[in-house]
C-alpha cells in the first residue's frame, strides 16, 4: 500500500510548526535580554542619581557637575538605544508569534483533514463488513433452505 500523501503534508506542516517555536522560543530569549539590558541601564542610572544626590549634601564642583551631565547624557543615551532594541525585539517576537499560530492553524488543518479520512474509511469498511456479513447469513440461509 502507498503511502498518504497527506500523512506527508503533516508530517512536513509538524516539521514547520516546531521550527516556528523554535524561533519563537529564540526571539523570547533576545527581548527578555534587551529588556533585562534596559532594567540594568535604568538602574544604573538610578544608581549614579543618588550618588550625586549623596555628594551634594558637601560642596561639589562646577567640573564634577559638567562630568556627572555629561555622563548622565550618555547614560540616558544608552537607554534610547536600548528602548529601539527593546521595540525592535518584540516587533520580531511579535512577528514570530504570529508566524508559530500560522503554521499551528495549518497543521491543525492537515491533522482534521487526516482524521475525517479516516472516519470515512472506517465507515467504508464498517459498511463493507456489514455487506459481506449480511450476504454470508443470505448464502447459510439459501443453503438451508435448498437442503
Amino acid at each position: 500500500m502507498t503511502k498518504d500523501p497527506l500523512l506527508t503534508v503533516f508530517s512536513l506542516a509538524q516539521e514547520s510548526e516546531e521550527q516556528a517555536g523554535l524561533q519563537l522560543r529564540a526571539a523570547q530569549s533576545e527581548l527578555q535580554k534587551q529588556e533585562s539590558q534596559l532594567q540594568a541601564l535604568n538602574q544604573y542610572r538610578l544608581d549614579y542619581m543618588q550618588q550625586l544626590k549623596d555628594k551634594s549634601n558637601g560642596q561639589v564642583s562646577i567640573t564634577f557637575y559638567q562630568q556627572f551631565h555629561k555622563f548622565i547624557k550618555q547614560i540616558d543615551d544608552a537607554i534610547s538605544q536600548q528602548i529601539r532594541a527593546v521595540s525592535q525585539a518584540e516587533e520580531v517576537w511579535a512577528h514570530r508569534q504570529q508566524h508559530w499560530l500560522e503554521q499551528q492553524r495549518k497543521r491543525k488543518s492537515v491533522e482534521q483533514l487526516l482524521e475525517k479520512k479516516a472516519r470515512t474509511a472506517e465507515m467504508k469498511q464498517t459498511r463493507l463488513e456489514q455487506k459481506l456479513s449480511d450476504e454470508f447469513t443470505m448464502q447459510q440461509c439459501n443453503r438451508r433452505q435448498a437442503r
